[in-house]
């Protein structure tokens, strides 16, 4: 008797989760992108009081390594040496009368500097 065995994969769920107002903001910024540009890149420098800060930046070169969502503003890119850091976070943009930004709920973060500029796992 032989038995035969199927393989089934799903599709892996995001790095991170992408508000309507962060997919938004995306949009605007690859509507006046530079001409190189491809996406926008989250990625985890190594700087502030507790170690890692989160940068968005334009990206004109996608890297394999780098995770990759597409959302209907445009592609949206996390570096794959931060993956591991931001893992079920969610990104929104917020604004208000004094300050507009990007804000992450990160559940890796285990602590913050006072500004909240940098976060450390």
């Amino acid at each position: 008797m032989t038995t035969s065995t199927t393989t089934r994969t799903r599709a892996r769920p995001a790095a991170v989760i992408l508000t309507p107002a962060a997919e938004a903001r995306i949009a605007t910024l690859m509507a006046s992108a530079p001409d190189s540009a491809i996406g926008v890149k989250l990625s985890t420098p190594r700087r502030g009081c507790s170690g890692i800060a989160y940068s968005v930046d334009y990206v004109d070169a996608a890297n394999p390594m780098d995770e990759r969502i597409e959302t209907p503003g445009g592609t949206f890119f996390i570096d794959g040496g931060s993956v591991l850091y931001l893992v079920g976070s969610t990104m929104d943009w917020v604004e208000d009368d004094f300050q507009a930004g990007f804000v992450f709920q990160n559940p890796n973060a285990k602590g913050s500097c006072g500004c909240g500029e940098s976060f450390t796992v």
